[in-house]
C-alpha cells in the first residue's frame, strides 16, 4: 500500500514512476554544465598550460618591449630628462639632442592626414551601402582594398615623381602667391617635400582601412530601422543621416583611429615626401620630419651611446603616443557605445 504522503500517480499494475536523478540549479552532475576535469588527465593539464601561456604571451611582449627600449634610452633620460621632449634642438655632431620637431611632425602630418581621409572615407562608404548598385558597388569596393595592399615604397615613389611636383606646381605655388602674406598656413617657398605632401599622402595610405570598418558597420544597421524610417517619410538622406550614420557612429569612430594608428606609424612613404628637416613650421609648405622618419633615417648611421640612446628615447615615445592613442580612442568608443545604449 502506498504511504499516506506519496502523492504520486500510480501506474498500471500497481508500479510507482522512477524519479529523475537529482540535479543542481546549473544542470548536470553536480550542477555542472561540463563534465569537472580531473586532476590525473595529463592531456587536459597540458593543454590548459598551452592556454595559458598563448594568453599570457602577448602582455609578457608588450611588457618586454617597454623595458629593452627604456633601458637602452636611459642615458638619454640621464642626460636630458624632461627637456629632451621640449627642445628643438637636434645637432649630432654637438651631441644637442631635443624630440619636439619629430613629436609635432608626427603629429601634426598624421592629424591632417585624418581630417583629409575621414570625410573621404566615410563617404564612398554611404556611397556604396546606400546608394550605388550591386554591380558597381563591388568593383569600387575592391579597388579601394586593393589601396591597402601596395607596399609603402611604391607610395614614395609615386609621391616623389607624381603628387610632389602636381601639389608644389598645382597647390603650393598658386596658394603661396594668393594667401602668403595674409595666412601663415601658406606662407614661405613651395618647395614640394613638405607636411602638405606628407599628410596627403598618409590620407591616402589609410582610406582603405577607414572606409573598410565604416562600410561594414553601415552595412550592420538593423533593416527594420532604415525601413522604419522609411516608413514615417523620411527621404533617403534622412534615413542615413539620422539613423544609419549614428547607429554606426562607434565603429566610425573605431575605423578613423585605426587608420590615425597606421599613420603615425607609417616610415617609408612619409619619410620620401616629407622634407625631413627637423624644424617647426606653422607653414604647410615647409619641410618636417616625424619620429618614424628619424629612426629610419639616422639609426643605421649613429655613432655614439647617447646618439643611439637619443633614437631610442624617440622610439619610445612613439611607442607611449600610440599606446595613448589607443587607450583614448577605447574610452571614447566605449562612451560612445553606453550613450547610445542608454538612449
Amino acid at each position: 500500500m502506498p504511504s499516506a504522503t506519496d502523492s504520486s500517480p500510480a501506474l498500471p499494475g500497481g508500479q510507482r514512476p522512477v524519479p529523475p536523478p537529482s540535479s543542481a540549479p546549473g544542470g548536470g552532475e553536480g550542477g555542472r554544465f561540463l563534465p569537472s576535469r580531473k586532476k590525473g588527465n595529463l592531456t587536459d593539464q597540458f593543454y590548459g598550460m598551452i592556454l595559458k601561456l598563448f594568453g599570457l604571451t602577448l602582455p609578457l611582449l608588450f611588457v618586454f618591449i617597454v623595458l629593452r627600449i627604456g633601458q637602452e634610452a636611459r642615458p638619454a633620460m640621464e642626460a636630458f630628462g624632461f627637456a629632451f621632449i621640449t627642445s628643438t634642438e637636434w645637432n649630432p655632431v654637438l651631441r644637442e639632442f631635443g624630440a619636439l620637431p619629430f613629436i609635432f611632425g608626427t603629429v601634426v602630418s598624421s592629424f591632417l592626414a585624418l581630417l583629409i581621409a575621414l570625410p573621404l572615407s566615410v563617404g564612398l562608404a554611404v556611397f556604396l551601402t546606400e546608394l550605388a548598385p550591386r554591380w558597381l558597388a563591388a568593383p569600387i569596393a575592391f579597388a579601394t582594398e586593393l589601396l591597402a595592399a601596395i607596399p609603402s615604397v611604391v607610395y614614395g615613389l609615386w609621391g616623389i615623381f607624381v603628387l610632389v611636383p602636381f601639389l608644389r606646381f598645382t597647390v603650393q605655388e598658386p596658394l603661396s602667391r594668393r594667401f602668403g602674406d595674409t595666412i601663415p598656413f601658406f606662407e614661405g617657398p613651395a618647395y614640394g617635400f613638405s607636411m602638405m605632401s606628407g599628410a596627403v599622402i598618409l590620407s591616402i595610405m589609410i582610406i582603405p582601412f577607414i572606409s573598410a570598418v565604416t562600410r561594414e558597420v553601415l552595412a550592420a544597421v538593423p533593416r527594420s530601422q532604415r525601413e522604419a524610417a522609411l516608413a514615417l517619410g523620411a527621404t533617403r538622406w534622412e534615413m542615413t543621416w539620422q539613423v544609419a550614420l549614428p547607429y554606426a557612429l562607434p565603429g566610425i569612430i573605431g575605423g578613423a583611429i585605426l587608420g590615425l594608428g597606421r599613420a603615425l606609424g607609417e616610415t617609408m612613404a612619409i619619410t620620401m615626401v616629407i622634407g625631413n628637416r627637423p624644424d617647426i613650421a606653422a607653414s604647410l609648405f615647409a619641410p618636417g620630419y616625424t619620429m618614424a622618419s628619424v629612426l629610419a633615417n639616422e639609426f643605421a648611421e649613429a655613432t655614439g651611446e647617447l646618439y643611439l640612446s637619443a633614437l631610442m628615447e624617440i622610439a619610445l615615445i612613439l611607442f607611449g603616443i600610440t599606446i595613448l592613442v589607443n587607450i583614448a580612442a577605447q574610452a571614447l568608443v566605449w562612451r560612445v557605445a553606453r550613450r547610445g545604449g542608454a538612449a
